[in-house]
């Protein structure tokens, strides 16, 4: 053999072995969680079944326990199982376990990093103080966004009377209904069900939350540098993002022309305001990177995950008509036809807010959580977890957890109801994570729910195309989220 057919075979004998050594290496931090046994450079993902994360995961709990170690290409991942294993991470060793991991949430590089969800340390402290504190101002836990609820609530029911008993798919409705409420106190307005814009956009959010539970997002975070270059839906994502963006900014652009510092209508303004406070100050995080970002966030998160569970919660009353008979029974004793449900009628209605849990549970939306990092070398259960490695909290083995939830795998409202029919609180109940990562509005998606719920109640009833009995409740094979499978009803005036 001649030296010209020998120098690649030396060349890939060298590369394999460098990438040996570092893979070597790379295991030889800490004393990670036990898992199956990685192949240099993939990983374990070809033990995994990446159209479908969960079931892979309760596969390896059942082997290796209830906080196990994965490697999604050369990355570790430590997975946290069951209810009592993410409290401890996630609550009682809230600091370490607080940073964020690697998300699909925004391409953290295209966005430079600029964004509530997926950054870490000061920037994200201030960023989240502020929003928190903006929704409050605007009402978040207050009753003036109660009543920004109500009102939209009322035009949700004049949509849906629009289709007069005729069958339609939910999906694009609840998802107007939902995002006007973000809407109203992001930019100061609601948008018409029919602004073509506007429902574009959500079109476009459907698409990319489809495309961040898929197959080829989990390839992403696996192989980033490679899915770069290989074709395929992921990049698809990126545009979507992109449209939203530009939507975002000519808001922005608007609330700047007609911008009063003293009297903000809107959190856009709000952000304007502080801009103009810290202009001086060159550490600061409130500049038009951290704005667009802070704005697109609020409106993707604030939009899709309530209407989607609202929808799902539509499906799971679809199949089980005597559940929804009691909530309305319920309703017509407390509210009546009259007026509409409010947040006070709750502690009334332990029944209603039962079932609004008990879909939240069920639905299990983002089962994997969304990732965390821990912020230093940490040992936890004895085991040393290096700074920097990513955190999956399984927030659906809480959600499934058979110490807490008598039949984990049944619709059953029962699991917050105490023996007297009152509604009972349960501490593995995690479908907006737990700690300094809780979900940012996890107050306005509780006060939506309920109320959105108990309004197309009080004026509707539902009617399936099918016999109940007929209805597939499971959820669409994605594999990391659950999403309801497509479906129609008829909702028929009371």
């Amino acid at each position: 053999m001649d030296l010209v057919g020998v120098a690649p075979l030396l060349l890939v004998s060298c590369i394999a072995f460098l990438l040996i050594l570092i893979w070597r290496r790379q295991l030889s931090k800490g004393n990670l969680p036990p898992g199956p046994p990685p192949l240099p450079v993939l990983g374990n993902v070809l033990q995994l079944d990446l159209r479908n994360l969960v079931r892979s995961f309760w596969r390896v709990r059942d082997q290796y326990g209830p906080v196990f170690t994965i490697y999604l290409g050369s990355r570790p991942v430590v997975v946290l199982c069951g209810y009592e294993a993410i409290k401890e991470a996630l609550i009682d060793n809230a600091e370490v376990f607080g940073g964020r991991g690697s998300t699909m949430a925004l391409d953290e590089k295209r966005r430079n990093g600029h964004s509530i969800i997926t950054t870490n340390g000061e920037r994200w402290r201030q960023l989240r103080r502020f929003s928190l504190t903006t929704l409050r101002n605007f009402g978040m836990g207050k009753r003036s966004i109660e009543e920004r609820i109500q009102e939209e609530a009322q035009f949700l029911v004049e949509a849906v009377r629009k289709t007069e008993g005729c069958p339609f798919d939910p999906t694009f409705y609840l998802s107007h209904a939902v995002s006007n409420v973000i809407c109203s106190v992001v930019f100061g307005k609601r948008f018409d069900y029919d602004d073509k814009e506007f429902v574009t956009l959500l079109v476009l959010i459907n698409k990319s939350i489809q495309i961040a539970f898929s197959f080829w997002s989990q390839l992403r975070l696996a192989f980033p540098s490679l899915m770069k270059i290989i074709p395929g839906p992921h990049h698809q994502r990126n545009e979507y993002l992109d449209e939203l963006v530009r939507f975002v900014n000519r808001r922005i652009q608007m609330h700047r022309e007609s911008h009063d510092p003293n009297c903000p209508q809107d959190l856009i303004d709000c952000f304007l305001t502080k801009m103009e406070q810290e202009r001086q100050n060159p550490a600061s995080e409130f500049h038009d990177d951290n704005l667009v970002v802070t704005v697109v966030n609020l409106f993707f998160a604030g939009t899709e995950t309530v209407s989607t569970t609202l929808r799902y919660g539509l499906l799971l009353l679809l199949r089980y008509p005597e559940i929804e008979a009691k909530i309305q029974q319920e309703i017509d004793q407390v509210v009546g036809r009259n007026r509409s449900p409010c947040m006070e009628d709750r502690s009334r209605m332990p029944y209603t807010d039962a079932v609004v849990h008990e879909i939240q549970r069920f639905v299990d939306l983002i089962p994997l959580g969304v990732p965390h990092s821990v912020i230093r070398d940490t040992v936890f259960r004895g085991y040393t977890i290096p700074k920097g490695t990513s955190i999956f909290p399984m927030l659906t083995s809480a959600l499934n957890d058979p110490q807490h939830f008598e039949t984990p795998r049944k619709f059953n409202p029962g699991h917050f109801l105490d023996e007297n029919g009152a509604f009972k609180k349960n501490e593995a109940f995690l479908p907006f994570s737990t700690g300094k990562r809780v979900c940012l509005g996890e107050g306005l998606a509780r006060m939506e729910l309920f109320l959105f719920m108990a309004t197309l109640l009080q004026n509707f009833s539902l009617r399936t195309l099918k016999s109940p009995e007929e209805i597939n409740i499971l959820p669409q094979a994605l594999s990391s989220g659950n999403l309801p499978r497509p479906y129609q009803l008829c909702m028929v005036p009371r």
